[in-house]
């Protein structure tokens, strides 16, 4: 009935003008504007009467020379945008404490903020010896202090207290996903040793300096708040590398039902699926983190809340209504269970039932493409 009042509507309004020129035609209303400014003339400045003091006024949007005379034949490539500089607040990032542990709050997703955290390191002096993306973290060589950028240095100043100049040390940092979506933690730890000792007693479940540790977490925030002013970057590919599974095989449980096995922890497995469903255009229709579950929808494209519809779409009633959605719905559950050092990743009909052999292996295909 919507869609036949929508037609209706609009038929009465073609049929009562008796014809579309005033809408679509040279004069129309919805005429093409976008060469307009091409036969644009520029006229004399405006005088001011004599005796009257004014202001000179420039021009704000002078008519280049020669606009109407360039070639109409020749063919360009539209450049691919810059993706959209945000400007980021104080807020961005903020420094979190709990007992003994301190770590960094990022308003940023993991692989957005692992290229500003490694740039911080590397432009400070730190030599990295050892970076794992899949599992966002990495680890600095063994240097002293005194061998770090003059910069990083002199802010330090007298502010790590316990470690004499010439003493060694390094740091293992690590970024995970934060608790509210969209967001990242950022936690350092941070060991030493004398200068010229070749100890290495493997790193510390925390930090042997607390005051390095204090210091390094104070700077990465600052050089990180003032990236994000300036317009930092992003990386796409730590987007595309950072919480892909070490391993992904597609195999059958003891039952012979097909699962996706993923070698990631559960954080960066039930990332890496939100993702793969995302790129591979299926439609999450509710998710429950605690029970590991997607209920996703594969009658739908996956849902974009940017796509509006139109004046026309509107008028045509072109958007599905709830009712015709859940009468051609075909609704199942993606469901990610941790087994051992690895996740398992099923779908069923429901609860109690598992997903026809066909339609979960044709999921789980699909998510295994779009991986990484």
């Amino acid at each position: 009935m919507k869609r036949l009042a929508g037609l209706s509507a609009l038929a009465l309004v073609l049929s009562s003008t008796g014809g579309c020129a005033w809408l679509w035609g040279d004069e129309g209303y919805f005429r093409d504007r976008s060469n307009d400014y091409q036969a644009s003339r520029q006229t004399a400045p405006m005088q001011v009467p004599e005796g009257v003091d004014a202001k000179r006024l420039d021009e704000l949007l002078p008519i280049p020379n020669n606009v109407a005379s360039l070639p109409q034949d020749r063919e360009y490539d539209v450049p691919r945008p810059q993706a959209l500089s945000v400007r980021g607040e104080a807020s961005d990032f903020s420094l979190q404490k709990s007992g003994d542990t301190r770590w960094v709050v990022a308003q940023r997703v993991p692989a957005e903020a692992w290229p500003g955290v490694r740039q911080f390191f590397e432009d400070g002096g730190f030599r990295i010896v050892d970076e794992r993306p899949q599992t966002g973290e990495f680890s600095t060589d063994w240097q002293s202090l005194d061998r770090l950028s003059v910069p990083l240095a002199r802010r330090f100043g007298g502010r790590v207290s316990g470690l004499s100049p010439d003493s060694e040390v390094r740091v293992h940092v690590r970024i995970e996903p934060g608790v509210q979506r969209n967001t990242s933690e950022i936690y350092l730890l941070t060991t030493d040793r004398p200068a010229g000792s070749t100890a290495d007693a493997g790193w510390p479940k925390q930090s042997s300096s607390s005051s390095l540790e204090s210091a390094l977490l104070d700077e990465l925030i600052a050089t990180l708040s003032r990236g994000a002013e300036q317009g930092g970057s992003v990386s796409l590919l730590a987007a595309r590398d950072f919480d892909a599974p070490s391993r992904v095989s597609l195999t059958e449980d003891g039952n012979g039902n097909p699962v996706l096995n993923l070698g990631a922890d559960f954080d960066r497995a039930w990332s890496s699926v939100s993702r793969a469903l995302e790129q591979g255009n299926v439609r999450v229709d509710d998710l429950n983190r605690s029970l590991g579950i997607y209920y996703i929808n594969l009658a739908e494209g996956a849902e974009k809340k940017t796509d509006e519809p139109g004046f026309f779409g509107r008028m045509w009633g072109s958007k599905p209504t709830k009712e015709e959605i859940d009468a051609r719905a075909e609704r199942y559950q993606v469901r990610l269970t941790n087994v051992g050092d690895s996740v398992q990743v099923s779908v069923e009909k429901d609860i109690n039932t598992v997903a026809p052999d066909d339609v979960a292996r044709r999921v789980l295909s699909l998510i295994q493409e779009n991986l990484g």
